[in-house]
């Protein structure tokens, strides 16, 4: 039988091959650190080294961490642990921007290999989890819950996969995925991103896709927000688009949601592409989003924010039913946008379906 070694780390146990809630066994030079409610998770996840685990264990942590190692994974174990805001100000860049879990890379050098799994944030200011500068992160099984504005968010980040989250009633997206917010500029390829099987309910939006290339968002369920999927471009070079939104359930997405600076008021949208490209939108089932706002339907296409046209955008194959105003809307003057093969009954203007 293998013999358990076990150490000691900033107060957490550090357990290497088998040990408490670690999982399959790891390579002999990497080792998982858990972590107890009440130690502080920072001070763990930078001693730690590419490769590591870190493992907090059941209960509430009030408090935030920024990982900027390579290649780590930090696991919890379920519904079970829960980050929420420090009492106190936070000392840290993460918690003192308001977001519970923060993967940040150089501006010059992206992080990569990095895993956030299984355990719930919330009630934190802005994201429950905020990626920058990344280079195939790992968000799975990460349940985002009541917090300021996203969910989930990254900004310039490559290769991500975002599986089997739950992302529910917080303030703006559930899912957000950028270039940046920071500055006008011309989309970003993500070299395949996937947005999958995660449950996006009760948000602002359920997931916003903005000035983004080379993308999948698939088997998603969406519903109770004020708009289910958003697919957001501009003016700006090269265009946002290039991208799959298929096979995901999007229905009931009936909240509403006032106007904002940038965006008309919202309720009952499905998918809305502005200002997109090249998008393929295919085998969606979009039922029952209703509203009178200028953006609602099941699938609809209307200009950008600045009147930039969608082009060459393919809806085909999507079931629809009970939307309104209409299941298929086509509010744009675009080129090149393609309606075939979808099974519904309401169209504007008449003929789409």
């Amino acid at each position: 039988m293998m013999k358990t070694h076990v150490a000691y780390l900033a107060g957490a146990a550090v357990l290497t091959g088998v040990g408490l809630g670690a999982g399959p066994p790891v390579a002999a030079d990497h080792m998982t650190h858990v972590v107890f409610p009440g130690e502080s998770i920072q001070k763990v996840v930078d001693a730690a080294e590419p490769g590591d685990t870190v493992l907090l264990a059941p209960g509430t942590y009030r408090q935030s961490v920024k990982v900027t190692t390579p290649g780590l994974t930090l696991r919890g174990t379920g519904h079970s642990t829960v980050l929420e805001p420090a009492r106190t100000k936070a000392a840290e860049s993460c918690g003192e921007g308001g977001n519970g879990i923060c993967v940040v890379g150089k501006k010059d050098k992206t992080i990569k290999g990095v895993t956030i799994a299984s355990l719930t944030v919330t009630g934190f200011a802005k994201a429950g989890v905020f990626a920058v500068g990344t280079d195939g992160l790992s968000v799975r099984n990460v349940n985002a819950v009541d917090n300021g504005v996203w969910g989930i968010a990254q900004e310039r980040s490559v290769r991500s996969v975002f599986r089997k989250n739950t992302a529910r009633g917080n303030g703006d997206a559930g899912l957000f995925l950028a270039n940046t917010v920071r500055a006008e500029e011309g989309a970003e390829d993500t070299e395949g991103t996937v947005v999958e099987r995660n449950i996006l309910e009760g948000n602002r939006i359920g997931v916003t896709v903005r000035r983004l290339r080379n993308l999948t968002v698939a088997d998603n369920r969406v519903t109770g927000n004020c708009a289910g999927v958003f697919v957001v471009g501009d003016e700006n070079k090269p265009r946002a688009g290039a991208l799959t939104v298929r096979d995901n359930r999007i229905e009931r997405n009936n909240k509403s949601c006032p106007k904002t600076a940038r965006l008309d008021a919202l309720q009952g949208s499905g998918i809305v592409l502005t200002g997109a490209e090249d998008t393929l939108v295919t085998k969606n089932r979009v039922t029952d989003n209703i509203g009178d706002s200028s953006m609602s339907g099941g699938i609809v296409l209307f200009k950008s924010f600045v009147g930039t046209a969608n082009e060459r955008n393919r809806i085909t194959g999507n079931v629809l039913k009970g939307n309104a105003p209409a299941d298929l809307v086509n509010a744009d003057t675009g080129a090149g946008n393609t309606f075939q093969g979808n099974s519904c009954r309401a169209s504007r203007p008449t003929g789409l379906c």
